[in-house]
């Protein structure tokens, strides 16, 4: 096997085994604690301008199936892993990881230290990393991790967005009764028109709208508020998307003008523009929540969902840990009205969700439509749909 490194810009140098197509690659290192799902991770539009570090040792045993992409193409910088499986073992599969990323001209690494990579990270934070397999000069990698632009501040919505409107039609397969809201598209009708601002969707949500009844139009991230309007949905939905929500003034401007006007639904990058609008402040995580693993409270019925994240920016309500704010609905004056924290994250006490209490807006941190992950939190689309029928908060 051809031997690979990849560098931090802190200096830290990992020496392992080229993956993938041979070449360099540059981004920001982040861990995903995902068993599995690699194939959805890779090719989620929110990895654009990162390295995916998956923490599971195994990576590759069940191969790649065309149908579990949740986008055209593969989005991630950069791929490590500790062990890429040579053998697919599924009948679904139609290539090997290998094969998957040579073909999308993904540069990876593995067999080096995962753990030891990972335990530095959650240490130090993410930061910026090259995997090269062509120079294995670690003083020159380290300087070019130096060197990459940093994902604050970057516009990296515009690099995943479609181009142009579409309508999507494709609901999840096979569809589950005992999960699906009445009035689904089950029966093969939609109930509700729903425009989707697309900062980086993944397909599995527009899936999920279908099952729910959703008639789903999809349109590019700078598409005004003006041409929005103009459609007359019954209900908007922000999507998903890579990087930081400051770094997209554009779209926070419009979902400003569009709050109070039809019922919406954010989802995480969507999140953050839904709070920057309202005019609370966002920061930056140290290491992100990526996985399918992260416990979150809705603290309106003191249930616990096990959820998928993938995002290194959060809300700010200010950050405070569980201890000093306690388990109890946190309501905020915003200048857009009253909102109310309805979600938090049970390992760093993050805003993992909120309400408008004078207008109809639900917004979540994580992701509801997992693909990968658990099936919690699927209500929050059966919430979204009860808001555009009685046109409340929820």
């Amino acid at each position: 096997m051809k031997r690979a490194l990849l560098a931090l810009a802190d200096g830290t140098v990992f020496s392992g085994e080229a993956l993938g197509l041979e070449g360099e690659t540059t981004g920001e290192v982040v861990f995903n604690t995902a068993m599995t799902g690699y194939q959805e991770i890779l090719t989620d539009p929110s990895y654009k301008g990162q390295i995916v570090l998956m923490t599971a040792t195994q990576i590759g045993n069940y191969g790649v199936a065309t149908q579990d992409a949740e986008s055209r193409k593969i989005w991630a910088e950069g791929f490590i892993v500790r062990e890429a499986s040579r053998q697919k073992s599924n009948w679904r599969a139609s290539q090997t990881l290998s094969d998957y990323l040579q073909e999308h001209h993904i540069v990876g690494i593995q067999n080096l230290d995962t753990r030891a990579l990972t335990a530095h990270i959650r240490g130090q934070g993410s930061q910026m990393g090259v995997i090269s397999h062509l120079d294995l000069d670690p003083a020159s990698l380290t300087q070019k991790a130096k060197a990459s632009p940093p994902i604050v501040g970057r516009d990296l919505v515009k690099e995943v967005t479609c181009e142009t409107p579409y309508d999507w039609e494709e609901g999840t397969l096979p569809l589950l009764d005992s999960v699906l809201p009445p009035n689904s598209s089950a029966n093969g009708q939609s109930t509700f028109r729903v425009v989707v601002i697309d900062f980086g969707v993944k397909q599995n949500i527009l899936r999920s709208l279908i099952d729910h009844g959703c008639q789903v139009h999809v349109v590019p991230a700078s598409t005004t508020a003006e041409t929005i309007r103009r459609l007359q949905p019954d209900g908007l939905v922000f999507s998903n998307g890579p990087g930081d929500p400051e770094g997209v003034p554009y779209a926070v401007k419009t979902v400003q003008s569009l709050i109070g006007w039809k019922p919406i639904l954010g989802i995480c990058l969507g999140h953050q523009i839904l709070g920057l609008a309202h005019g609370l402040p966002t920061h930056k995580l140290k290491f992100g929540h990526h996985g399918g693993n992260h416990p979150v409270m809705d603290l309106r019925t003191r249930k616990i969902e096990i959820t998928s994240q993938n995002h290194n920016f959060a809300v700010d309500l200010p950050h405070q840990k569980l201890y000093e704010v306690g388990m109890d609905l946190q309501r905020m004056t915003t200048k857009m009205g009253e909102v109310e924290v309805t979600h938090r994250s049970l390992n760093d006490g993050c805003c993992e969700g909120f309400r408008g209490l004078e207008h109809p807006v639900l917004s979540v941190q994580y992701h509801p439509e997992a693909s990968p992950g658990p099936h919690d939190s699927r209500y929050i689309f059966a919430q979204f749909t009860t808001m555009m029928r009685e046109g409340l908060h929820v």
